[in-house]
Formats: structure tokens, sequence, C-alpha cells
């Protein structure tokens, strides 16, 4: 799916999602990433939503995420009430979705000028 032709600024941003991975600006990336307007982690190590442990979510809450939108692969899933807390202590609201989902939403939220984090899961 294509979501976008142009670079729509100086941030990054999901051009397309399809089977084989997520291209953020001109670059395919073929396992799971986080990723905000102004940084990538192209190594996040998580392949599931049954993966996600603290220590996956630190990545995610050091970019200091407003909203976060965590990409559960092809079907929504929801990661364990506890790791949620994490997010509800500090004000940072919390989206689980369709990585298809996240992934538009994410480039809509960064045109925004939201301060956005998309953990997508690419399965």
């Amino acid at each position: 799916m294509e979501l976008t032709l142009h670079k729509p600024g100086d941030h990054h941003f999901i051009r397309s999602f399809d089977a084989r991975g997520v291209t953020v600006t001109d670059t395919l990336y073929r396992a799971s990433l986080v990723l905000s307007a102004d940084r990538l982690v192209s190594d996040w190590p998580v392949r599931s939503v049954a993966d996600l442990s603290e220590d996956h979510l630190e990545t995610v809450l050091e970019m200091k995420p407003e909203v976060v939108l965590l990409g559960t692969g092809r079907k929504q899933a929801f990661p364990a009430p506890r790791l949620l807390g994490a997010f509800y202590e500090r004000g940072i609201g919390f989206e689980a979705m369709t990585t298809e989902a996240a992934c538009r939403t994410f480039n809509v939220l960064v045109s925004e000028g939201r301060t956005a984090v998309a953990a997508l899961i690419i399965d």
C-alpha cells in the first residue's frame, strides 16, 4: 500500500507498507522498528506482541512521545496490561492497531506536528 508519493518535510515518514516490510522515506525495513519524526531504531528485536517486555518499551519511552502507536502485525493484538502502565503513568497516549493502520496514523500525526512514535512489529 503506497502511503505518500513525496517527502512532506524534513522528518521521517512512511512511504509504504506491504508484505515485504515498511519503507521509511526511501529505505525498506523488513524487521520490526521504532520510528519518530526525527529518530529511527531499526534493530528493535520484537517479533510479536507476546515478545514485548519493559526493556523493549524503554526504546519507545526514550523518544519522549506524546502518543505511541503499536503496530501489532497483520492482526490487532494488545500487550499485557502491566506493560501499559509505563505509558499511563507518564500521561502518554497509547493505541494498539494493525501495523498497516499504525503506518497511516503515524504519517497523519507527524504531519500535524504531534510527537508520535510508531513501534512497528513486522511479522
